[in-house]
């Protein structure tokens, strides 16, 4: 950035900061900065990384600096390097965005401590700040929010709402807040149709109305009631489990959900709600007993748990680069089949002993990879609910077959589009033969070769080919990684952490 440059966009980003009301020390608070680095930048006298500018123009809802024709945001990476040392695990996505919903309940302060900064989490913040919760980052990754005694559903941000699905999980904490208001269709990843009728079954048992129409859901808040509740889930879905726990916090009575998910997420949401004052039992089996309590105002500090699918992902960078790397804060409950399949197709790993998560329930472990001879598995590779491997996990085993010797079948039977997309894969050298919406073959060994590939609409096959491009000899581009972001921290500048190179640039 030119000397000119830095000049015109501290003038622009002192004009969205005025416009938007705000002081420099209120701004640095944001951004997790100093109010010095605030004025230098608005002097003209620091630099600003794409990232930060990244970040300011996620603030704003503005254009900070004109980058050429196109703001989207590109990888360059140089493979074929032997990766070495350890990287953490960040918190988790899916947890993070549950509890974020789930603050609605509280009329207390609540604090998120090491919240994963994400597009995902950024888009929940944005429709959470458009109905009047106070959200305030303390630092990088701690958020505070407070919400006021009412809510004003009518100004929810429409366009934050619909690139994200995670807006859904929003109708539980609502059961009660408004007689009527409406939620813009959720958006997120294109993974074929994925309906939303489980969740509606879920909250019809407390009387809850929704209709689908012109692209919102109209709502019809039940009357408020003491009743006692049972009923099954439909379908053991991860966010189905939660919206419904949400439903049932606030509500006087005790509710019993059978066939609920015990994922990693919908523990982490469990271990939050009974620091509020909630009883939960049965949490991490499939039958929740939860007795509400409607009036919950407590001021709270809650650590979200790590997250299980970025271990896995730092786990393939080691294995496909066939390097010895520790990936630390690997919560080992929700990687033990993972763990297991790898070392069935011949991954030498090392995993220490067992500590506590700061939630002071999850327990974590460190896993180092080793260069290891991998061959195909005898069976096929397949997800299934906790206990089972993990759903979103299952995409990561085609770039680790790829680096095995035989063929691997992988069976993506939840997603009609996700094993299509990991036929990119090929572009990059692989051999994945697409059966059928659900099922492809990975033939290896694989002589990954670099290349220009585009991101799929997907997070995982996204990120299955940045960690492939990681194998591959020469320099490889990754074009528009908007979906990585949404569901991962910085995870370029943490590859490199680890021996990686790559580097973010924009057309």
């Amino acid at each position: 950035m030119t000397q000119q440059t830095a000049e015109h966009v501290g003038l622009l980003l002192r004009d969205a900061r005025s416009q938007k009301g705000w002081t420099q020390g209120q701004l640095a608070a944001e951004l997790g900065t100093s109010q010095s680095a605030v004025a230098r930048m608005e002097q003209g006298k620091q630099n600003l990384s794409l990232k930060m500018i990244q970040r300011l123009e996620a603030i704003f809802g503005r254009s900070i600096v004109q980058l050429g024709k196109s703001q989207m945001t590109h990888l360059r990476v140089e493979g074929g390097r032997t990766l070495s040392g350890s990287v953490d695990v960040n918190t988790s996505k899916n947890a993070g965005v549950a509890l974020l919903c789930a603050s609605l309940i509280n009329r207390g302060t609540t604090t998120l401590r090491r919240l994963a900064r994400i597009e995902e989490v950024n888009r929940i913040v944005e429709v959470l700040s458009s109905i009047g919760v106070e959200c305030t980052w303390l630092n990088d990754n701690d958020l505070r929010l407070r919400r006021p005694a009412n809510l004003d559903l009518d100004s929810m941000d429409v366009e934050a709402a619909r690139r994200t699905r995670s807006v859904i999980m929003l109708l539980g904490p609502l059961l009660d807040e408004a007689g009527e208001y409406r939620l813009p269709y959720a958006g997120g990843c294109d993974l074929g149709i994925r309906t939303v009728e489980p969740h509606m079954q879920a909250l019809r048992q407390f009387g809850l109305s929704v209709e689908a129409s012109s692209g919102f859901y109209s709502v019809q808040a039940p009357p408020t009631d003491t009743l006692d509740r049972s009923f099954v889930l439909t379908e053991r879905g991860d966010t189905v489990t939660e919206n419904a726990i949400m439903a049932a916090a606030h509500r006087c009575g005790t509710t019993v959900i059978r066939n609920a998910s015990p994922n990693y997420m919908v523990q982490d949401l469990c271990f939050y709600l009974q620091r509020l004052g909630v009883e939960i039992d049965g949490v991490g089996t499939t039958t929740l007993k939860i007795t509400g309590k409607p009036a919950i105002d407590v001021d709270i500090e809650y650590f979200p748990s790590e997250d299980p699918i970025e271990a896995m992902s730092l786990i393939t960078a080691g294995v496909v680069t066939n390097s010895e790397v520790t990936i630390r804060r690997v919560p080992i409950e929700f990687m033990e089949i993972e763990l297991a399949t790898l070392e069935q197709m011949g991954q030498q790993l090392e995993v220490s002993g067992e500590y506590m998560a700061r939630n002071g329930r999850t327990r974590l472990v460190d896993v180092t990879t080793k260069p290891s001879e991998l061959r195909a598995p005898e069976d096929k590779i397949h997800p299934m609910p906790f206990p089972g491997l993990n759903i979103d996990n299952l995409p990561f085993f085609a770039v680790i077959a790829g680096n095995a010797e035989g063929q691997t079948m992988i069976h993506d039977w939840v997603y009609e589009n996700r094993a299509i997309y990991l036929t990119e894969l090929n572009k990059l050298g692989a051999r994945v033969q697409l059966l059928d919406p659900h099922r492809i073959y990975v033939n290896g060994p694989t002589r990954w070769r670099a290349a220009e590939v585009g991101c799929p609409p997907a997070l995982r096959p996204a990120a299955c080919l940045l960690l492939a491009m990681l194998a591959a000899r020469g320099v490889s581009e990754l074009r528009n990684i908007y979906v990585i972001e949404r569901g991962y921290e910085d995870l370029a500048e943490r590859l490199n952490t680890i021996g990686a190179k790559i580097e973010y640039f924009q057309d």
